[in-house]
């Protein structure tokens, strides 16, 4: 029953972008609309002609977005990868996105909902892209506000120099790492994550960040194999968080194994 109801809540939220997503395309086609009329009230022939122009051509992206979208919908809804809608759904998600966050906002949603849909849905399109795959160098990027904040030691340098002392969730994701034998790096942030990841060249990622972080950094890495964590801010943002590790084991097993299974809420 837990399973079942963790399931509905994961497509619950990823309704929210996908909805999000096709409400900014209805809101572009609108406007569309509106500037078609205006073309209609233009006296002079060469303007009609520019503004037709613009508009067949604006009509034509229009298209290409809602064939992205429907991929979207059809991928996530069957879990299965659509290859050919591959670039379309890519290019939709990426150019609403700041659009459907407005959007939300506006009805009333928090920005840390939509962008926790948009990474649930990314985390879904990984799976199925890469589920039938088994991937031999996976990295774990863990930010570093999940040290104690009150450590002396420096781990973006080295996370070996960790004490493993308990107080904060580093200790137990070294062990995980040595357990999983993968890649373990506690960056600062983007900058730093981009250079890990270039100059360890993983083959697939396990991010733990904010969602403002993991938005981000997804959109920056498109196409590469990103499995998204949320971590947890018990005391507030970039202090003492924490991760659920297991979400984080589940994630690593993933990729290792080629196996789609799940990620209990």
């Amino acid at each position: 029953m837990m399973i079942q109801i963790n399931n509905e809540e994961k497509r619950a939220k990823k309704r929210i972008f996908v909805g999000l997503l096709a409400g900014s395309l209805l809101l572009l086609v609108l406007i569309v609309f509106f500037a078609w009329c205006l073309v209609s009230w233009q006296v002079f022939f060469l303007n009609k002609i520019v503004l037709t122009v613009i508009i067949a051509a604006a009509i034509i992206f229009f298209i290409l977005m809602s064939v992205g979208i429907l991929g979207l919908i059809w991928s996530l809804w069957r879990s299965k990868e659509l290859v050919p809608l591959q670039t379309f759904m890519h290019t939709a998600t990426s150019f609403l996105f700041p659009i459907a966050l407005r959007i939300g906002k506006f009805l009333g949603m928090s920005e840390e909902k939509i962008k926790n849909s948009y990474i649930q849905v990314s985390n879904q399109l990984v799976r199925t892209k890469t589920k039938l795959k088994a991937y031999k160098k996976v990295m774990v990027l863990a930010p570093h506000c999940l040290q104690w904040i009150h450590c002396p030691h420096k781990i973006t340098i080295d996370v070996y120099n960790c004490k493993r002392c308990g107080h904060c969730p580093i200790s137990d994701l070294i062990a995980l790492s040595e357990e999983k034998a993968v890649n373990l790096e506690v960056v600062t942030g983007g900058t730093l994550a981009r250079k890990a990841i270039k100059e360890k060249r993983p083959q697939a990622v396990v991010a733990i960040a904010c969602e403002r972080d993991l938005t981000s950094g997804i959109q920056d890495v498109v196409g590469f194999p990103v499995i998204g964590v949320v971590n947890e801010r018990p005391e507030g943002p970039c202090a003492n968080t924490r991760v659920n590790l297991d979400k984080v084991k589940e994630a690593i097993e993933f990729f290792q194994q080629g196996i789609a299974e799940e990620i209990m809420s």
